[in-house]
């Protein structure tokens, strides 16, 4: 099986040094950049719009990445785009949203269509974003749906740069024993 698939002439492009386990799925129109990882049961299905992951991001076991399709309810259908530096927990499903950089989205959470996370946002295990909801740089957000629960604290923000280059170490090793 092969597990980097073409769509409709869309190739995904992944970084030569980013790693994606065998187990995961990347399809269509999707970019992995520098130093990311992609972990066993991930689905990427840039399908009927574009995804864009950024550097030394770490997308965990079972998440699903999608999107939304241009259509006449949703003109221009939704993205998503992953930025640098950012570490997704195990099982959350990002939709047509935009994470930015320096974030931790936590295990099971669930991003919608058209939410803006800025950066350096901490987002609780099992949190809900709605779509269209933007949330505040600086800030740990919690709930179904999530609400602002208070400012990082420097050992959070710290924390951002720490877990992107662990992740990007534990997946070069990774890589290294396929």
């Amino acid at each position: 099986m092969n597990n980097i698939r073409t769509f409709e002439d869309m190739t995904p492009v992944i970084a030569e040094d980013a790693w994606v386990d065998e187990a995961a799925v990347v399809i269509g129109d999707v970019e992995i950049g520098s130093g990311s990882t992609i972990w066993p049961s991930v689905v990427i299905r840039g399908d009927i719009h574009q995804i864009r992951i950024g550097e030394r991001t770490s997308i965990q076991d079972g998440t699903v990445v999608h999107v939304t399709h241009d259509s006449q309810f949703v003109p221009g259908g939704f993205s998503t785009t992953v930025g640098n530096d950012v570490t997704v927990g195990h099982n959350v499903t990002l939709h047509g949203c935009e994470i930015k950089d320096q974030c931790l989205v936590g295990m099971g959470s669930i991003v919608l269509d058209g939410a803006v996370v800025e950066s350096q946002v901490i987002i609780g295990a099992g949190s809900l974003v709605p779509g269209g909801k933007t949330l505040e740089s600086g800030y740990l957000y919690v709930g179904s749906p999530v609400k602002q629960i208070r400012k990082l604290t420097e050992k959070e923000l710290a924390f951002f740069e720490y877990s992107a280059q662990n992740y990007q170490k534990l997946g070069q090793q990774h890589k290294n024993h396929t």
